[in-house]
């Protein structure tokens, strides 16, 4: 991100006092001021849940791209770089563009108070409305209901994610209060495609739709999709398809591809593009096996593998561990960061039963960071061995010496996955 842009966003930050404060009132004024953008981008994909959703946005893009159209797409947070969250057709929003959307926003803004994600939503909107393509995909930032994202008015299709426990502080500490929120994106008569829920978090879908008119694709209902020796099975009421694999590492990207392809077929796309949602999706962080950069180096002297995912509540921990198991056998030793706001001792009890050792580390310039000492207590009182390194290189280090040939896992935070990418992306 250019100087520009970065101080721009700065000065912005500083007009609102929590990082997260959820609700619509401010960016719909903002909006307003700006001309109403979110009513000109081309149809919208919404995008909620509590994991997967990344892994499926790309996914469905990639089907789009397929398809030879031309596809915007809104993420968070970005791991290496700001100008990931804006994505136009030809790739990452340009840093001048970036900058010049972000001036335009703070004059029409005029000291307001106004939060980060909502300026950045309100800048995307600007970006996708000027641009031309054939659909956005938009990812919730947190929830749903209250989310900057739900803005638009009448999406194209929404497409809900597995839904667990997660930002409890901001969403309620029940399966169904937190299912209540994610629910808050479907609007009256739009399509909606569930991926696999618990009955609790499905019992809060279905009653939404019912009351908005909203036809639904569930998971095990309308479509199911299960790998079949080296190939992807995914069957709805219009046929089966024999596909190729996900490209994204994990028995978990099973569901997400499943659930990718039911919003293509949602869309009237075929095989062509389901095969292409399975081999052209690229989504960094997410069991990612990291192939060059100093930290790669430092482990394959010993003959190491370095793998990292960005993985961060107890349901992503347990993604990562049917991973480990499902991969050549290894001695596994995690480096660890995580934030003082997750259920750190939830996300310790599924990577126990895979890992022998966690070493546990800080994330650098993150004030929500969690001290390495009690990341590291954490995953000792889960019965993992666990010690504190400095840094992430003294961690790898250090692992590489003791354990030659072992597979390193880095993970914990997408904050940490960011902070890796930028070097050993």
């Amino acid at each position: 991100m250019s100087r520009d842009a970065d101080a721009l966003l700065a000065r912005l930050t500083r007009l609102h006092p929590k990082m997260i404060d959820l609700s619509l009132d401010r960016l719909r004024a903002l909006l307003d001021n700006l001309g109403n953008p979110e009513a000109a981008v081309p149809p919208v994909i919404h995008i909620a849940g509590t994991n997967g959703k990344g892994s499926t946005l790309a996914m469905i893009r990639a089907g789009l791209e397929t398809a030879g159209l031309r596809v915007h797409a809104y993420t968070s947070p970005h791991l290496a770089r700001f100008n990931e969250r804006i994505r136009l057709p030809d790739g990452d929003i340009a840093d001048d563009l970036l900058a010049e959307l972000l001036a335009e926003v703070e004059k029409v803004n005029a000291g307001r108070p106004i939060t980060f994600f909502e300026v950045t939503t309100a800048a995307a909107f600007l970006a996708f409305a000027r641009t031309a393509a054939d659909f956005t995909l938009l990812e919730v930032g947190l929830g749903g209901r209250l989310d900057a994202t739900n803005v638009i008015a009448t999406p194209r299709l929404t497409v809900i994610t597995p839904i667990s426990i997660d930002h409890t502080q901001y969403l309620g500490e029940t399966l169904e209060q937190i299912a209540g929120e994610k629910a808050g994106i479907l609007k009256r008569g739009v399509p909606c495609v569930v991926a696999r829920q618990d009955d609790a978090a499905l019992a809060v879908i279905e009653a939404r739709a019912a009351r908005l008119g909203c036809p639904l694709s569930i998971h095990s209902q309308h479509w199911s999709a299960a790998r079949e020796g080296d190939a992807l099975v995914f069957q709805d009421d219009r046929g089966l398809l024999d596909l190729p694999l996900p490209r994204l590492t994990g028995p978990f990207q099973i569901d997400n591809a499943g659930t990718a392809i039911a919003a293509l077929r949602a869309l009237g796309f075929g095989q062509a593009e389901a095969a292409g949602a399975m081999t052209r999706a690229v989504w960094p962080a997410r069991m990612q096996r990291l192939t060059r950069g100093p930290l790669v180096e430092a482990a394959a002297a010993s003959g190491c593998e370095l793998w990292l995912d960005g993985g961060h509540n107890p349901a992503g921990a347990d993604a990562v561990a049917e991973t480990l198991r499902g991969l050549p056998r290894r001695p596994v030793h995690l480096i660890c960061g995580m934030l003082n706001t997750k259920d750190v001792a939830g996300y310790m009890r599924p990577m126990a039963g895979v890992a022998d050792s966690l070493t546990a580390v800080s994330i650098p310039s993150e004030t929500n960071t969690l001290p390495a000492a009690e990341t590291a207590g954490a995953a000792a009182r889960a019965g993992l061995p666990a010690g504190v390194a400095d840094d992430l290189m003294g961690a790898v280090g250090e692992l590489a010496a003791a354990h030659p040939g072992a597979r390193m896992l880095i993970c914990g935070s997408l904050y940490l996955a960011g902070l890796v990418l930028r070097e050993n992306g």
